[in-house]
């Protein structure tokens, strides 16, 4: 056994040094200015003579190279693999911002010289939102195999994390557009690029683009996970990742915009005054999620109209395109069938542009062409290919020249209209079955429809209708009129009023406050009964919060004492009573925590909560 098992061990050891040495960096693509991060080298073999590694310029070295080995053995179905594998590790300091470059290794393994990529870092200036310090060590796999996520996680890592009553504005999150074109022809493609930029944690972003008028629009399709970067920018180091692309093609000529675009964000914010105990028990959650407006930008694009006369055989195509064609056969019998197929290949609006014409011979039956796209979507619009396949069948035989087929467009960046041509064909018919040299004297262009000239005649005696008998200009029909009118203006009354209820949103949920206050209060009357204290002083809290954000009209992600105070006073509420209100605020939460007689205190904050919202209903009725 142990013989064998020397065997095995000395052919996976040949086995290994035979195989082919590399060499591969794991480093981040981004780092912040006083970051540290790690460098490392994986060679994947443990026969190594040499290693050497250039300077880091622009990098510090603190600390490096440490070396590390680690090898797999595995057998599976009689099938042997191992791999053992080196690492060298650098800790790095990024001392200033700037694009740099890794320094190439070179390993020296059976007399080889093997030597690694030198990838580039971007060091990012120090910004409001960069934690600095080491915020940048661990990501070191940002470029290896498996990487990408542990990069993308000390990214969100910097994305800070906002206490619960914070107010999320248009500088902590916002979504910048970009169009690769402002100016561009009528049915020339336009690249939209809608990026976020975050300084706080998102967990959820939804939006899309709604129904243009006047364009054609196609979404990209990007088959990977967004990838989260940071970029500096106004001073703060911003966590971006393209959130979708958009290719537009206007249908129409002038000033068109492209309209601003609603997504609705969802902000992890941090709940400070959560009971740990209740988190370990499932009882609460230190986050929360906040919803958060952002709109991104309209965009205005002027669009010109194509140049002036268009030839005649244009086919709506804006791009640069080539056409090929292929006939088969070229010769056939008589009424046997043939097919031309014309590829049109190239980039721009092929799902706007016509089929080429093919101008057949006289002779010759034809059908509508077959189409088939092989396209895919990309920035300046549809790139690949369309073919289109004609069926024609001779009904005469003969020699027939097929002229070639021609395909104009325009071409924006010549600012000319252009025509590609493709070859000529000789067509050659024999005599078809049946001994003549037509089976028709009369093609289809002659044929005519002759049973619409000739109605049918009905017989037997007809009815008729006296004058007074006719329901047109009778009373009847009066009055039916009259009832529909009158029963149409009262629907629209009714329709009217109840839109005008309906949008006034804030109003409703104003009227309401109350009401959703005295539930809330009346559900936490029953848990104080039942002498549920942490229940109790939640939904209290739920009814105070609630209260206040109806009433006033306050988003969720906004709601903090400063803003109530600051609303309750342009409501011209006294200070005694909005002092009042804070302050049961104040002895809820404190409550919770506080030593003492439960019961006697749930009294006394339900008490409270009660006869301070009766009093802000009061006064606020009156303004």
């Amino acid at each position: 056994m142990k013989r064998l098992c020397f065997f095995l061990i000395t052919i996976l050891h040949v086995m290994n040094s035979l195989a082919q040495v590399s060499v591969r960096v794991q480093a981040p693509r981004e780092v912040v200015e006083g970051d540290r991060f790690r460098v490392a080298y994986v060679v994947n073999t443990t026969d190594i003579d040499n290693f050497n590694v250039g300077s880091f310029e622009g990098l510090t070295v603190l600390y490096g190279p440490s070396q590390s080995t680690s090898s797999s053995f595995s057998m599976v179905n009689g099938k042997t693999t191992s791999s053992s594998t080196v690492t060298f590790t650098y800790t790095v300091s990024a001392d200033k911002s700037g694009t740099f470059h890794i320094p190439a290794a070179t390993v020296t393994s059976g007399g080889n010289n093997v030597s690694s990529a030198s990838p580039e870092i971007n060091v990012l200036p120090a910004g409001s939102s960069s934690r600095g310090g080491n915020a940048g060590a661990g990501a070191g796999a940002a470029q290896g195999q498996g990487g990408g996520h542990a990069a993308q996680q000390q990214q969100a890592d910097r994305m800070r994390t906002q206490n619960i009553g914070d107010r999320i504005t248009g500088k902590d999150i916002f979504i910048a557009v970009t169009a690769s074109k402002k100016r561009v022809f009528e049915q020339e493609a336009v690249l939209l690029t809608y990026k976020l930029y975050t300084l706080v944690n998102v967990s959820e972003l939804q939006g899309k683009m709604p129904n243009l008028d006047g364009f054609h629009v196609q979404e990209l399709n990007r088959q990977r996970q967004p990838e989260l970067k940071m970029e500096h920018y106004n001073g703060k180091n911003y966590g971006t990742v393209i959130w979708s692309q958009y290719v537009v093609f206007p249908q129409q000529t002038g000033t068109l915009t492209i309209p601003e675009i609603k997504y609705e964000a969802t902000v992890i914010q941090q709940n400070r005054s959560a009971d740990p105990f209740d988190i370990f028990f499932g009882g609460g959650s230190m986050m929360q999620e906040v919803r958060k407006t952002v709109m991104a930008p309209a965009v205005t694009l002027q669009v010109d109209p194509l140049p002036q006369p268009k030839p005649a055989n244009f086919s709506g195509a804006v791009g640069k395109f080539s056409i090929a064609s292929a006939l088969t056969p070229q010769q056939l019998k008589a009424n046997d069938a043939t097919t031309l197929r014309v590829t049109v290949s190239g980039t721009g609006n092929m799902k706007l542009m016509k089929a080429p014409e093919v101008a057949w011979p006289k002779d010759f039956e034809r059908y509508d062409p077959k189409t088939e796209e092989k396209t895919s979507i990309g920035a300046n619009g549809s790139t690949g290919k369309v073919l289109y396949d004609y069926i024609a069948v001779p009904r005469h035989q003969g020699k027939f020249e097929l002229p070639p087929v021609e395909f104009c467009y325009f071409d924006p960046d010549a600012r000319e209209y252009r025509t590609v041509s493709a070859d000529p064909y000789t067509i050659e018919v024999e005599k078809g079955k049946g001994g003549g040299t037509s089976t028709s004297a009369i093609s289809k262009e002659d044929i005519e429809l002759l049973n619409s000239d000739i109605r049918y005649i009905k017989t037997g005696s007809p009815a008729f209708q006296t004058g007074d008998s006719a329901f047109y200009g009778s009373r009847r029909f009066w009055l039916i009129h009259v009832g529909l009118l009158c029963l149409f203006a009262a629907l629209m009354f009714a329709f009217r009023r109840r839109a005008v209820a309906m949008a006034d949103v804030a109003g409703r949920r104003g009227r309401g406050a109350n009401k959703a206050a005295t539930k809330r209060l009346k559900l936490a009357r029953k848990l104080l009964k039942e002498n549920n204290a942490t229940a109790f002083y939640e939904e209290t809290m739920k009814a105070l919060w609630g209260y206040a954000g109806d009433k006033l009209n306050i988003p969720a992600g906004e709601l903090s004492k400063d803003n109530v105070r600051e609303q309750l006073s342009g409501r011209g509420l006294t200070d005694e009573l909005i002092d009042e209100f804070l302050r049961t605020l104040d002895d809820c939460e404190f409550a919770r925590f506080a030593p003492g007689d439960p019961a006697a205190t749930m009294d006394k904050i339900y008490a409270s909560a009660e006869e301070v919202i009766d009093k802000m209903e009061s006064q606020l009725k009156k303004k």
